[in-house]
C-alpha cells in the first residue's frame, strides 16, 4: 500500500465521518509536542513527514528514525492548525507507537548479537496491511528484511516439498521460469535435508528449529563444500536464545518475535 493510501485509510478509520470536536470548535494555530514517557527507539519519521505535507503542519524533529530516546524527552513539535492536529492526534500517536514499539524490540534483539557479523532479519509474519509499515519499523531498529512477499524469493517451506517428487528436476525448472536475479531458499530440518538442497542449488539453505549442535554440522558441512550458500537460521529464536544461534556460524537470524512480540511503549502528545 502506497504511504498515501496507508495514512489517509488510518485518518478515516479515526475520523469516520467527521471530528465532532472539529465541528463545534474555532480554527487557531497551536504547537503541540510528543513527549516519551518510557525509554525506546524512534521509528515513524518517514510517515509523520507524509502527514506534515498532506495536511500543512509544521514540524520541529528533535529525534530521527533509529535513534534512541529517553522518559521524558520530547521528540517532534508539531505547529499548525488546532483542528486538524487535535484531529490527528490519535492516528500520529498510534502510529509512532507501534513503529517505535517495533524498532525498540528490533534493537534489543540486534544488540544481542553485536560484534558476531550476524544478520537479524524479519519474517511474513506481519499484522494484514501493515507489512510493509512493520518492516520499516525493523530497518530503523537495526534490523533487516528478509523477502517482502511470495514475488521476491521463492522459499521451499516443509509444505511446498511434501509437493515435489523430484528436487533435482523442480529446481532446473525453477532456473528457467524465475527471475534470473532472484533467489531460491529452502528449508531444511536435518543435515540429510541440508546436503539435498545445497546438491539442488539452493541458493540460502534455512536451518528450521536446528538444535546449536546440528546448525553447527550444517555451518562445516557448507564451509567444506558449499562455502557460496547463505544459512539462515529460524525458530525458537529469543532474546535469551539468539546469541547461542549467532555463534555456530551462520550468516543470518530470522524472527517474527520481533514484530509480534513487540509491547508498547509509552508516548503521548500534550498543547503547549
Amino acid at each position: 500500500m502506497l504511504k498515501e493510501e496507508f495514512l489517509k485509510a488510518l485518518v478515516a478509520e479515526d475520523v469516520g465521518r467527521g471530528d465532532l470536536f472539529a465541528r463545534i470548535s474555532t480554527s487557531k494555530p497551536i504547537r503541540a509536542y510528543i513527549v516519551a514517557k518510557s525509554n525506546g527507539i524512534f521509528a515513524g519519521q518517514e510517515y509523520v513527514d507524509a502527514f506534515a505535507k498532506m495536511y500543512d503542519l509544521k514540524l520541529e524533529w528533535k529525534v530521527t528514525d533509529g535513534e534512541s530516546f529517553s522518559k521524558g524527552e520530547k521528540l517532534l513539535f508539531i505547529s499548525g492548525d488546532s483542528k486538524i492536529i487535535l484531529s490527528l492526534e490519535r492516528s500520529i500517536l498510534d502510529m509512532v507507537l507501534h513503529a517505535s514499539s517495533i524498532a525498540t524490540l528490533t534493537a534489543k534483539y540486534v544488540k544481542a548479537i553485536e560484534g558476531t557479523g550476524v544478520k537479524l532479519l524479519d519474517t511474513r509474519k506481519t499484522r494484514p496491511l501493515l507489512r510493509e509499515f512493520e518492516k520499516y519499523a525493523v530497518r530503523c531498529g537495526g534490523g533487516l528484511n528478509h523477502r517482502m512477499g511470495l514475488d521476491d524469493c521463492l522459499m521451499l517451506k516443509d509444505t511446498h516439498l511434501k509437493t515435489i517428487d523430484d528436487l533435482d528436476g523442480f529446481m532446473q525448472e525453477v532456473r528457467q521460469k524465475i527471475p534470473f536475479t532472484s533467489k531460491v531458499e529452502i528449508e531444511c530440518e536435518t543435515l540429510e535435508m541440508v546436503k539435498k538442497a545445497m546438491h539442488a542449488g539452493a541458493d540460502i539453505v534455512m536451518c528450521d528449529n536446528m538444535s546449536s549442535e546440528k546448525t553447527k554440522e550444517v555451518v562445516a558441512y557448507r564451509n567444506a563444500n558449499y562455502p557460496h550458500i547463505l544459512l539462515e537460521a529460524s525458530g525458537n529464536v529469543t532474546l535469551e536464545t539468539i546469541g547461542a544461534i549467532a555463534e555456530t556460524g551462520v550468516d543470518a537470524i530470522s524472527s517474527g518475535a520481533i514484530i509480534h512480540q513487540a509491547n508498547w511503549i509509552d508516548l503521548s502528545m500534550k498543547v503547549e
